[in-house]
């Protein structure tokens, strides 16, 4: 029989790996991690705190490879994280706590658990309906989140966690009736902050800026715009174009100190027209 070849990349005419090939390239990864921990120094010597910081790296990786829509990337960075999360296993199992079966086995009742609609006698039509189910259910587990709010990660970037917490109010219907509505409050929000920042004091114009950006991620949330992504986008955009910016000045043997902010607006004005055009 002719070896397989188990890619990342695959043309229209491959065939996905069956479910018997995806567990015995899963048994075999698992394999390899076991005499990785038992032969490698490196290996040997991991910790969770020590594995945490690399963790976070590629979960990042991950997300850039997302964002980016890089399929060889992000079936890279999906083994990477894979890793990790077979390593803490592996580390649970050996302190005699839990294995890689646990997680598995913890993780498949709880999707049945949380789908009452799939595997129950509940009934949901739509995706509002899943997530309001799933607030629900969630509070009714042994190990489930107690309030509606305590399921938000303290950790989550601040960003996302506004959007989380909004989200998981909707759920529970505390809501705007009309997402038009929001916009007073967005205008109510960003009087109060100039009001604040022509006083000039620092500590009131902090609290009613984060009022603001509340305001206007909700209202992100509301229009189905993921505020993290609409950010992220900017930022990429603003280093293109002043990556174009600086290139241009350094081809004419000036440095960036030495222009004026109208010259810089000749180019950076220039970056945006490319990208209109396509270039």
């Amino acid at each position: 029989m002719k070896k397989r070849h188990f890619g990342c990349l695959k043309h229209n005419n491959q065939i996905i790996m069956t479910r018997s090939e995806q567990l015995s390239a899963f048994g075999a990864l698992l394999d390899v991690l076991d005499e990785l921990r038992e032969k490698c120094p490196w290996d040997h010597k991991q910790t969770n705190e020590s594995l945490r910081p690399n963790t976070i790296e590629e979960t990042f990786e991950l997300s850039d490879a997302l964002i980016k829509d890089d399929v060889h990337n992000i079936c890279k960075e999906l083994g990477d994280v894979l890793l990790h999360v077979c390593f803490y296993s592996k580390i649970a199992s050996e302190q005699g706590r839990f294995d890689i079966g646990d997680v598995c086995e913890r993780l498949r009742k709880k999707l049945i658990f949380r789908h009452p609609h799939i595997y129950g006698d509940e009934v949901a039509q739509s995706a509002a309906d899943v997530s309001q189910l799933w607030e629900r259910v969630k509070q009714k587990e042994k190990d489930g989140n107690k309030t509606v709010l305590s399921g938000v990660p303290d950790a989550l970037p601040s960003i996302i966690k506004a959007y989380r917490i909004q989200d998981k109010a909707r759920n529970v219907g505390f809501d705007w009736t009309r997402r038009e509505d929001v916009w007073d409050k967005v205008h109510e929000e960003v009087d109060e902050l100039r009001h604040e920042l022509e006083r000039e004091d620092i500590e009131h114009s902090t609290n009613e800026f984060g009022d603001f950006l509340f305001s206007l991620i909700n209202a992100s949330r509301l229009y189905g715009i993921n505020p993290d992504n609409a950010l992220e986008r900017t930022n990429r955009k603003f280093i293109r174009r002043f990556t174009y910016l600086e290139t241009k000045v350094r081809e004419q043997g000036r440095a960036l100190q030495d222009m004026t902010l109208a010259e810089m607006d000749v180019l950076w004005n220039e970056a945006k027209a490319k990208e209109s055009a396509g270039c």
